[in-house]
């Protein structure tokens, strides 16, 4: 039985590159991701109101649906994992809250569905390196001399008492990740900040320039690629050097999903990395590597 799954609205628009990447490579590592039926948008961010149930109600539904599927459901973006793990946080401690919402929305949802962000999964169910089906014995083109910098964010890690994923300063699931697929994963200072979210939209300017920083840093400290979980990170720090390089050195980098680094390492077909849409393309690097190997 495949895992109940959540794309979400950007999954199935803008970063459909990370949601083709992502079912291919959980294919490919028997953890198949079955989408739920008829799903809706999770609200896209978590209220800051204590009693705003209203803002609730969509995750709420979406909580619901996956306990119609089974006890969990699985999530790749970091913004969707964010709003349905803390929505799934405050239900479980608020009764009244659930009951009211259950009430408006004539449904019985339970309040113990467990969100789970596909990282998560790697982590705990396959492992990196000791267990039986670790990723790293699954690789078969290791990433041998690439350097990727792990970009968190903010929405993967924080608030940690309700996310609780990983050490929200010190974080380490995608290093291990990357080191798992053979690549050395590079520490930059810039890793947890924060890139500037959906002031994309309003004031592009503040974006702009906390990605220059985070770009500039990656580099700097010796990286080849970025790698994120988060479409609007992805977006805000790969569409600015669309046309120059943003860091202080005019330099350019790809920044890239996990799931495509994944495919890459996996041995997967270049169909399956989905780099097309990437305003710097990834795919020298990953060619360069390619003929390096064949020598």
């Amino acid at each position: 039985m495949g895992i109940p799954y959540f794309p979400g609205c950007t999954l199935s628009t803008k970063a459909k590159n990370y949601d083709r990447s992502g079912r291919a490579v959980a294919k490919a590592l028997g953890l198949e991701l079955e989408e739920l039926p008829e799903w809706q948008c999770c609200g896209a961010t978590f209220p800051l109101m204590l009693d705003d149930s209203m803002a609730l109600i969509a995750p709420t539904r979406i909580l619901y649906q996956a306990q119609q599927a089974g006890d969990r459901v699985a999530t790749l973006c970091a913004i969707c994992f964010n709003v349905l793990r803390r929505s799934q946080a405050l239900l479980e401690r608020d009764e009244e809250m659930l009951e009211r919402i259950n009430w408006f929305t004539e449904q019985e949802y339970e309040g113990d569905v467990y969100v789970a962000h596909f990282l998560e999964i790697l982590r705990d169910e396959l492992g990196w390196d000791e267990e039986p089906e670790a990723l790293s014995k699954r690789v078969k083109r290791p990433l041998t001399g690439l350097k990727a910098a792990p970009y968190y964010g903010c929405l993967l890690l924080r608030p940690y008492e309700e996310i609780g994923l990983d050490d929200p300063e010190d974080p380490r699931i995608l290093h291990d990740l990357v080191r798992a697929l053979g690549a050395e994963p590079v520490d930059f200072p810039y890793n947890v900040e924060c890139c500037g979210s959906y002031l994309t939209v309003k004031a592009p300017e503040v974006p702009e320039s906390l990605s220059r920083d985070i770009v500039a840093s990656a580099k700097e400290h010796g990286a080849d690629v970025v790698v994120t979980a988060c479409p609007l990170c992805q977006f805000n720090l790969d569409y600015p050097q669309r046309e120059t390089g943003i860091s202080r050195k005019g330099e350019r980098i790809p920044v890239i999903y996990f799931t495509q680094l994944m495919a890459v390492a996996l041995g997967l077909p270049e169909e399956a990395w989905d780099f097309e849409d990437h305003y710097v393309d990834p795919r020298p690097l990953f060619k360069e590597e390619d003929e390096s190997t064949e020598e």
